[in-house]
């Protein structure tokens, strides 16, 4: 595996782990550009922008289980296939399948943009995928 993705595992880890924010900025740079929902909503800027929206996530859910299917790196930057599942603080499941582009300067990530079907993101938890959704889901995490 290269080291990108093993620096994005780690991410993933300490969030389905603990949530704790402060140990997810450690992987960001200071001036980090998150496109958290990438051409539907503005993106965040620096840590600060980072930490409003993980603290407004970690609010919505709860058990996140981050799982990556695929990757790709080159030069600075990864991509990644995978699928975003979490219960919802006010009860409900939630899979969303997502692709996200991560560039890096050095061991931190500077560039984020995740991409992914935002009707299905804001299901209630109550709504079920369809079966060729499903299909998305059911592959094991590297």
């Amino acid at each position: 595996m290269g080291q990108k993705i093993e620096i994005l595992k780690r991410l993933t880890d300490v969030w389905r782990e603990t949530q704790d924010i402060d140990a997810v900025l450690e992987f960001l740079t200071d001036d980090i550009e998150w496109h958290y929902s990438a051409v539907t909503k503005p993106p965040k800027h620096g840590k600060d922008g980072a930490r409003e929206f993980l603290d407004a996530y970690k609010a919505k859910v709860r058990n996140p289980n981050w799982r990556i299917f695929n990757y790709a790196e080159k030069g600075d930057q990864l991509l990644v296939e995978g699928v975003d599942e979490f219960d919802l603080a006010e009860g409900g499941h939630v899979a969303v399948p997502y692709m996200g582009i991560y560039e890096f300067r050095g061991d931190k990530i500077c560039s984020w943009r995740d991409y992914f079907d935002r009707g299905v993101a804001d299901m209630s938890g109550d709504d079920e995928l369809p079966d060729y959704a499903k299909a998305l889901l059911d592959k094991p995490a590297v």
